[in-house]
C-alpha cells in the first residue's frame, strides 16, 4: 500500500494552516458589513405556553417562513403543537444547554462571518448581508443543520456541538466527524457559494464536476483565508496531509484509468460523492477525493492567472479551459 504519510508532512501541514498573509488586504478589511447573530433558541426555550410560541413565530416571520416552512402547514396550530412540545422536551433542553456552553457568545463565528461577508461584498458590491440566526432543532425534529438563502442563514447548533454532546446526529462516522464547531461557518459559506458558481449543465463529465466543486471550495477559501483547508472540505487534518503528500499518485489514478471525461453517474459518485473512502485509489483515500483534486486544479489555474478575479472565476463555465490553462500535472513521489 503506497498511501504513506510522514510525521514531518503532518507537522508541516499543521504549521501551514496558519498561512502567512492570510489576513485581509486593507481594501477588503475596510468594507463595511454589519453582522449580528440572533440566538433564537433562547426565547424559544423560555416559552411557557403555546401562546408564547405563537408570539415567537410572529416576532420571527422570516425564520418561520423560510426555516420552519410555516407556509407548508395548513394552519398555525399544526406547527405550534410540535414546536411547543419541542420547547418542553427535557432531552432537547440538554442539547440547548450544551450548545450554549459550547458556543458561548459566538464571537468566533461572528468574526468568521464578518471576514467572509467583507470578501464577498468587496467582489460583489450588490451582495446584501443576510440575517444570521441560530436554533436548537432536536437534531432535525424541527429544522435542518444549516439553512442558507439570499436573506437568511440559520445554524442548527445542536448538530455542531461535537463529540462531547449527549446526543449526536444520526450519520455515518465519516460524515459525523464533519459535524463540529470549526466546520460550521465554512459549510454555510459553501452553500452560499452556489449563488455565484455558474456551471455548464450540458457538461456532465467527471472533470467538469470536479472543477465545479473545486470552484466552490476556492470561493470559501477566498472568503475565509485563515481557515484550515480541512475545515472547508471536511477532511480530517490527517486526510489533508495524506492527499497532499500523495497528490501525484492520486492524479495518476485519474489519468491511467482515463476517468476525466467519464459521464457515468456511478463513476462520478465514486470520486466526488459521499463515501468513507475510495478503495479504487487506496483504502486511505478519503471519499470526495475527486472534489479535492478539482480544488487543486482551480488553485493552479488562479496561480497562473492572477489577473482573473474571483467573480470571473465563478462565472467561468468552461471546465476544460480551467483545466488546460492550469497546467495541473502533479508528480508522483
Amino acid at each position: 500500500m503506497y498511501y504513506r504519510i510522514l510525521v514531518f508532512a503532518l507537522l508541516l501541514f499543521a504549521y501551514g494552516c496558519k498561512e502567512k498573509g492570510c489576513e485581509l488586504p486593507d481594501e477588503i478589511a475596510e468594507v463595511a458589513v454589519d453582522v449580528n447573530i440572533e440566538r433564537l433558541e433562547k426565547p424559544f426555550f423560555s416559552a411557557e405556553s403555546k401562546q408564547d410560541i405563537a408570539q415567537f413565530l410572529s416576532q420571527n416571520n422570516l425564520f418561520a417562513a423560510k426555516y420552519l416552512q410555516r407556509n407548508q402547514y395548513p394552519s398555525d396550530s399544526l406547527l405550534l403543537n410540535p414546536l411547543y412540545a419541542l420547547s418542553q422536551n427535557e432531552a432537547l433542553d440538554t442539547l440547548y444547554q450544551e450548545a450554549t456552553q459550547t458556543f458561548g457568545d459566538m464571537g468566533e463565528e461572528r468574526q468568521k462571518l464578518e471576514t467572509a461577508f467583507k470578501v464577498i461584498k468587496y467582489h460583489y458590491p450588490e451582495f446584501e448581508v443576510p440575517e444570521v440566526k441560530t436554533f436548537v432543532t432536536g437534531l432535525g425534529s424541527m429544522g435542518a443543520d444549516l439553512f442558507v438563502s439570499d436573506s437568511l442563514i440559520v445554524f442548527g447548533l445542536d448538530y455542531f456541538i461535537g463529540e462531547g454532546a449527549t446526543y449526536r446526529p444520526q450519520a455515518y462516522d465519516y460524515i459525523l466527524q464533519r459535524y463540529k464547531r470549526e466546520n460550521m461557518v465554512p459549510s454555510a459559506m459553501l452553500l452560499l457559494s452556489n449563488r455565484f458558481n455558474k456551471t455548464n449543465f450540458a457538461d456532465r463529465t467527471l472533470l467538469a464536476e470536479m472543477i465545479n466543486v473545486g470552484k466552490a471550495y476556492y470561493f470559501v477559501k477566498s472568503a475565509m483565508p485563515c481557515v484550515a483547508d480541512s475545515a472547508i472540505i471536511g477532511f480530517t487534518g490527517q486526510q489533508i496531509a495524506d492527499v497532499n503528500y500523495n497528490e501525484g499518485r492520486v492524479w495518476a489514478h485519474f489519468i491511467e484509468k482515463s476517468l476525466l471525461y467519464e459521464k457515468s453517474p456511478v463513476v462520478l459518485n465514486r470520486y466526488i460523492g459521499e463515501r468513507p473512502n475510495v478503495p479504487e485509489i487506496d483504502a486511505k483515500a478519503p471519499g470526495r477525493v475527486g472534489a479535492w483534486v478539482g480544488w487543486q486544479i482551480v488553485k493552479k489555474y488562479m496561480e497562473r492567472h492572477p489577473e482573473v478575479t474571483l467573480p470571473e472565476l465563478m462565472a467561468e463555465t468552461d471546465a476544460s479551459k480551467i483545466f488546460n490553462e492550469s497546467k495541473y500535472r502533479p508528480e508522483r513521489r
